[in-house]
């Protein structure tokens, strides 16, 4: 399966679902290059960009689950660099 490179972008407006995120975010550690936080208190909302590398349907799989979960939104933007094991 071809890996791709992507990066993720979190806004995080319900406090409440920053446990569950942040399990996810460690269910699928092993897939994760980098990631920043940034709370913005202005609005009490927090801004995460999370690098990854995984196989593309992992990594919308991902996506999708953070997705789901309140006040939370995700938009993903992927490389054009396929990496063929």
């Amino acid at each position: 399966m071809e890996n791709r490179v992507a990066v993720m972008s979190i806004i995080v407006e319900n406090k409440e679902s920053v446990e569950p995120l942040n399990a996810l975010l460690h269910e699928y550690g092993e897939y994760v290059i980098g990631r920043m936080g940034i709370p913005y208190h202005k609005y009490d909302i927090s801004i995460i960009s999370l690098a990854v590398d995984a196989p593309q349907n992992t990594i919308a799989a991902l996506s999708g689950k953070i997705g789901n979960l309140e006040g939370v939104g995700v938009k993903t933007a992927y490389s054009n660099f396929e990496k063929h094991d």
